[in-house]
């Protein structure tokens, strides 16, 4: 029997490759390459471009740290606006939230949902038919450029790197227009890549953030088939308190909430914010 094996292509001299019992689907949209892979080491896997952008086995790090964080942060996130994420998993963690009353999810590929629906079922749960949900297949660019001011307490960026269909994603006007649209306690985080291999990445976003907001800064997360050690996860916002706080509030936060993780709990939640020298010298003074 010949092992067959998906190579990833993120980088040109550096990369990491999955063993697979079958490919589920493959399929050329408007917009990428998608691909679905049945593995035995990480369970089933999305790539777009390929580039592995989900497996079902560390899924948990990515998602938890990318709602967890900024909705128990803000503390009082009432309408939450979630761009890309097709896979349905940052909705149904946002959707966690006892306190979220909306969450709005723009997502320019339906074919990204609709293949996860279909072999990924576990990842967005009950999230696509919660009554508190707003799916739309459209352009998260445009819907952020038509939205009122103020009409948002949280923006959450799950997007490719800044390549291809998620390079509109990175820009000045798409920062200044999520400016103008959220609260004035309100907040944006994105992943923003591994800076040992995509410190430019980084540093790039967050300079192009500061012209539109006060507080700018990142926190981290080690999700392994992200590889190359911790994922930065960008975050601008108005109120600089909110990466500060005890664990004490975040713990009792939490609890209100309902709200528990397998890798994000309130020690962890707060420690993210402390970066290690190599990856906050990436960030602008």
């Amino acid at each position: 029997m010949t092992d067959t094996w998906f190579n990833e292509t993120l980088y040109a001299d550096w990369g990491q490759r999955f063993r697979f019992v079958r490919q589920l689907a493959r399929v050329k949209s408007e917009f990428q390459d998608i691909g679905v892979f049945e593995t035995d080491s990480h369970g089933r896997m999305l790539t777009l471009d390929g580039v592995v952008q989900i497996t079902e086995r560390d899924e948990f790090v990515y998602q938890e740290m990318l709602t967890h964080v900024p909705l128990l942060a803000h503390g009082n996130a009432k309408s939450v606006l979630i761009i890309g994420a097709g896979d349905g998993g940052v909705l149904r963690h946002v959707l966690m939230h006892k306190g979220v009353e909306r969450a709005v999810m723009a997502e320019i590929d339906g074919e990204v949902i609709r293949l996860s629906k279909e072999f990924l079922p576990g990842i967005g749960g009950d999230a696509w038919t919660d009554p508190r949900a707003d799916v739309i297949v459209g352009d998260g660019i445009d819907y952020v450029k038509k939205a009122p001011d103020g009409s948002f307490d949280v923006i959450i960026v799950d997007s490719t790197d800044p390549i291809g269909v998620g390079e509109v994603l990175f820009t000045d006007e798409f920062y200044q227009h999520a400016a103008r649209i959220l609260t004035p306690s309100g907040l944006i985080v994105n992943q923003c890549g591994v800076p040992f291999m995509q410190a430019d990445e980084l540093y790039d976003t967050s300079v192009r953030r500061k012209q539109f907001f006060p507080h700018v800064t990142a926190y981290i997360a080690a999700v392994p088939t992200y590889v190359g050690g911790y994922m930065t996860l960008g975050w601008a916002g108005k109120d600089a308190s909110l990466t500060a706080l005890p664990v004490e509030v975040i713990a009792e936060r939490a609890k209100a909430a309902g709200i528990t993780g397998e890798y994000w709990s309130p020690h962890v939640h707060v420690a993210s914010f402390w970066l290690p020298p190599y990856i906050a010298k990436h960030l602008p003074a």
